[in-house]
């Protein structure tokens, strides 16, 4: 690794070249089997077809432009997105911060168009909702926050999973919005109650807040449905998408519908580079590949077995408190800190995540194969056993 780097990732000891499907290869030719795609990033696996050709035929016609023109490929996107989502407009940036950023800010400006001087947000305990520096005051961990204050105003905090928080605010006549995910990933795969959302729907309604979902880990097929909130009855009024939308190639969405979509106006945002030709086309070809292939049946179907191979695996062993998950999302949490699992799934050719210090994370691609998930199985029962 070179110097000249800013100290800003604890780097694990591996560089990888290449890679194919659900697998990677290092600097020495070692295969690994990734069962964490960049973080819910490389949803459709390494070197995909389809999106490796409309990026190289997209970059063979132009790059960029700028949003001051129209650009069809953000219009043939916005259409695809919407459809698939249930939702009426939509704002591209380049990450999921920018995406919570611009539903903050569209949280703001709906409050001010009300005559509320000073609008806040409801946010949860345990989430993570990007590091800009208001996605960060968003975000429920003090360990990340810590360095960075004064944090932006603006937020007040509950339990997550906790309805009645929630409606212990129903007084504070600054508050416009409130911003959850439908799970949790940061935070350790924390899955809420089921009527969850559909109870934050009704409170919304009733005090004309708005919803809104950060479904930046959660959205583009991961749970088993194209969206967590698709489990439920209640469709947000914003929604904020990235992380699998171009599978390795840097988009951000903040999708609004209803009263939500049209507060935004000529001005009151932008993006350079958000939704530029480049990132569209590789966007559009994930979402044509994701329906052709079914992905989010596939990803329910996958992670059943994934989630029922570690239940039998790990059934007699003492130290895991808990095996969680929707669709190929899944948390083996244990009852201790388990950080060095992480090294040593490396040192076995697997690629995992532990949050929330005693949770590993897998989010394996969509595309994986069960011979790849029975893999995955042994390898992690094998090292939470030892």
């Amino acid at each position: 690794m070179t110097d000249h780097l800013m100290s800003t990732y604890k780097r694990l000891p591996v560089s990888f070249v290449r890679g194919a499907g659900a697998w990677l290869w290092d600097d020495n030719d070692k295969q690994y089997l990734d069962a964490l795609s960049g973080i819910a990033v490389c949803s459709l696996g390494h070197a995909n077809a389809r999106v490796a050709e409309a990026i190289c035929a997209q970059a063979r016609r132009l790059l960029h432009t700028s949003n001051i023109y129209g650009i069809a490929n953000q219009d043939r996107l916005g259409e695809a997105l919407c459809r698939v989502a249930g939702m009426d407009k939509v704002f591209f940036g380049n990450s999921g911060a920018e995406a919570n950023e611009a539903a903050i800010k569209l949280a703001r400006l709906y409050g001010h168009n009300k005559g509320i001087a000073n609008p806040a947000i409801i946010v949860a305990a345990g989430s993570f909702h990007g590091r800009t520096l208001a996605t960060l005051s968003a975000t429920g961990n003090a360990k990340i926050q810590a360095g960075f204050e004064p944090l932006v105003p603006g937020f007040v905090r509950v339990p997550y999973n906790d309805i009645a928080a929630i409606e212990q605010l129903a007084d504070n006549a600054d508050i416009v919005a409130v911003l959850v995910e439908p799970i949790q990933g940061e935070g350790g795969i924390n899955i809420p109650a089921d009527d969850y959302l559909d109870r934050i729907r009704a409170l919304c309604d009733r005090h004309d807040w708005l919803m809104m979902l950060d479904e930046i880990q959660t959205g583009m097929c991961r749970s088993g449905k194209w969206f967590a909130y698709q489990h439920s009855n209640s469709a947000p009024d914003v929604m904020s998408v990235a992380k699998a939308l171009g599978n390795g190639m840097p988009i951000g969405a903040c999708l609004a519908r209803g009263k939500a979509a049209e507060v935004l106006q000529p001005g009151s945002h932008g993006s350079t580079f958000g939704g530029n030709p480049l990132a569209c086309a590789a966007a559009l070809a994930v979402i044509e590949e994701m329906e052709s292939g079914d992905l989010a049946n596939n990803a329910m179907i996958k992670g059943e077995r994934l989630r029922q191979g570690l239940q039998q695996a790990l059934a007699d062993c003492d130290s895991v408190a808990a095996i969680r998950g929707r669709g190929l999302m899944l948390g083996v949490e244990l009852k201790h800190a388990c950080g060095e699992l992480v090294q040593r799934a490396l040192d076995q050719g697997l690629l995992i995540n532990v949050t929330a210090e005693k949770v590993v994370r897998l989010l394996p691609p969509l595309i994986i194969e069960s011979d790849e998930i029975d893999r995955i199985v042994d390898i992690i029962a094998s090292l939470v056993k030892q």
